[in-house]
């Protein structure tokens, strides 16, 4: 015969606290100290209690819960911001439901549909196109919301958090040419998407102000092994560039297996600046130069304005502008002689061009 399930009563009685003491460890509503919280989950898993969400949807009308959607579960990017946004969500009382899009619209909108019938509290989402899914357009005003990445800031009458993507594309090329760089690819992920525009249309401002010309911009796809093939087939069909710059982790991915296979030497033959980076991009017997995302940031930014919004906050639409930095590394090669030596090797580069000048400042943006 099964066990009747244990009641917030039962749980209460157990840790010696008062009834409203459990469901504030439970629902987050009010803060509660550590000592007696402690008490509560302790009585909570002797008794293996589970809340009942069901029960307080009803009360409240909305769930404790926030809808996290994504394009793609395989992108180390998306993963990293969900998994942060899980930390700030438990720590706020709230449970996190993920969904991917895997980059289709028509399963993004399934996804969307799916996640709101949760009646969660809000959604932080990162469309998988330009396009704000109009399932979401129609929530704007009635459903906090928080939109990330793919979004251009001011496009959507919503709160937006995305990096200065132009930026992004103008730090790495400049980079490049002052170490003598002149024949630059840009392997990109898709060019309908436009923060992989945006930093397109950065680095050819530098290559064509400084070079007089516009580097080549290859799509390459958002699956690596898809993308190594494609620049492999590339790499065949055109002289070899004296750099690459890879526009998103998984293009890195790809043309880093791509030049593998085709055993080209890094950087002695090819210099690459990748996107990210993440911690393999470091642990490596050549060390990758990249663009560095301030993911944590991203995430923080995100959740603090999806609080605020849940809260009731009313304010026009904000969009949250991030800055990236390089860090260089060894897989990008001088080809010119450096009149300041080689002082950046190694070295962080916060939004700091090599020569030294401060990289501009843009509005909104957050440092």
């Amino acid at each position: 015969m099964s066990r009747k399930r244990a009641t917030l009563k039962e749980v209460a009685e157990r840790a010696g606290v008062s009834i409203a003491t459990v469901s504030n460890v439970f629902s987050g509503r009010k803060p509660v100290n550590d000592d007696l919280r402690i008490k509560v989950e302790r009585a909570a898993k002797e008794l293996s209690y589970q809340v009942d969400r069901a029960a307080s949807q009803l009360k409240s009308g909305r769930a404790r819960v926030v809808g996290v959607l994504v394009p793609d579960l395989d992108d180390t990017f998306f993963t990293s911001l969900i998994s942060r946004i899980e930390v700030m969500a438990l720590k706020d009382g709230y449970d996190v439901i993920v969904a991917s899009s895997r980059d289709d619209r028509h399963l993004e909108e399934s996804r969307l549909q799916t996640l709101l019938g949760w009646r969660p509290s809000g959604i932080i989402a990162v469309p998988c196109s330009d396009t704000v899914p109009a399932i979401l357009a129609r929530e704007v005003g009635h459903l906090p919301m928080v939109l990330v990445d793919r979004v251009m800031p001011g496009s959507v009458a919503a709160d937006t958090v995305t990096i200065d993507n132009f930026e992004a594309g103008e730090i790495a090329a400049r980079y490049l040419v002052e170490m003598g760089h002149s024949d630059i690819v840009l392997a990109a992920s898709h060019l309908d998407i436009a923060p992989i525009r945006e930093r397109v249309r950065g680095a050819a401002s530098v290559a064509e102000r400084m070079l007089g010309r516009t580097p080549a911009a290859i799509g390459l796809g958002s699956n690596a092994e898809r993308g190594a093939e494609l620049f492999t087939h590339w790499l065949e069909r055109h002289p070899l560039p004296s750099a690459v710059f890879a526009l998103t982790n998984v293009t890195t991915l790809a043309v880093l297996t791509a030049l593998a296979r085709q055993r080209i030497d890094i950087p002695e033959q090819v210099s690459i600046i990748g996107f990210d980076d993440y911690t393999w991009m470091s642990a490596r017997k050549t060390a990758l130069t990249a663009i560095r995302q301030p993911v944590d940031e991203i995430a923080r930014v995100a959740w603090e304005r999806l609080q605020t919004r849940i809260a009731g906050d009313a304010a026009d639409p904000y969009p949250s502008i991030l800055n990236t930095s390089l860090q260089v590394r060894d897989s990008t090669r001088r080809l010119v002689p450096s009149p300041a030596g080689e002082r950046l090797k190694g070295v962080e580069e916060q939004g700091v061009d090599p020569a030294g000048d401060a990289a501009k400042d843009r509005p909104n943006s957050i440092h």
